[in-house]
């Protein structure tokens, strides 16, 4: 990013006059609310990408091509297991920004710790079961219905182990400097895009698992 300069110039002086001084500014000036919302834009694409993957899975969701149906292939009580994980680490999410907005950085951290131990386990149980339907045979190529699912629960599961990955480096920021403003943003904005996780996986488990079996 090019450094932020003004220039004092003494009165007569020309263009190339030696009186005129360069001054740099100390830090890169922030815009009021221009993170939060720069990062709803980023929100609402994510919610075209999302969108546009519903509607291929509710095409093609039917479409078995004589091969296993979803009634067949979902475990209820496993994706329920799941659905529990993730919707839990909301809550503990929550916790976390409670204890961000006292201002106490050790009750911060350990929330979003267990929050980022919930999100690993929501996605060990996800590879769980891809890897079980891959081993019966159930892979993208099996059928539009597979591919569609796989491309709609697969672009979730990225997102989640894109939003740990911005909470471990979120810890160690906040570990580092404390709650600083510039963390304070990075707190709220990680806070939306994981309860706007947490909304698209109900539609999921509604949409895909609730619907498939019944």
């Amino acid at each position: 990013m090019p450094e932020t300069t003004a220039t004092l110039t003494h009165p007569g002086a020309g263009p190339g006059a030696s009186g005129a001084r360069r001054y740099h500014l100390a830090q890169e000036p922030h815009v009021a609310n221009g993170t939060a919302l720069g990062f709803w834009l980023y929100l609402m694409s994510d919610i075209l990408i999302f969108a546009a993957l519903f509607a291929t899975y509710g095409v093609l969701g039917r479409a078995y091509a004589g091969g296993p149906t979803g009634a067949e292939l979902f475990d209820l009580k496993l994706v329920a297991l799941n659905t529990a994980f993730l919707l839990l680490s909301s809550f503990t999410f929550g916790l976390a920004m409670l204890h961000k907005q006292a201002r106490q950085v050790g009750g911060t951290l350990a929330w979003l710790g267990v929050t980022g131990l919930l999100g690993l386990a929501f996605l060990a149980v996800e590879l769980y079961e891809f890897a079980h339907l891959i081993a019966q045979g159930a892979t993208p190529q099996r059928s539009a219905f597979l591919s569609a699912f796989f491309a709609l629960v697969g672009t979730h599961g990225l997102h989640v182990a894109f939003g740990l990955v911005w909470l471990v480096t979120l810890m160690l920021q906040v570990h580092r400097h404390g709650l600083i403003p510039a963390n304070v943003r990075r707190v709220d904005c990680l806070s939306m895009f994981w309860h706007f996780l947490d909304l698209v996986w109900v539609g999921v488990f509604t949409f895909v698992y609730l619907m498939g079996v019944l």
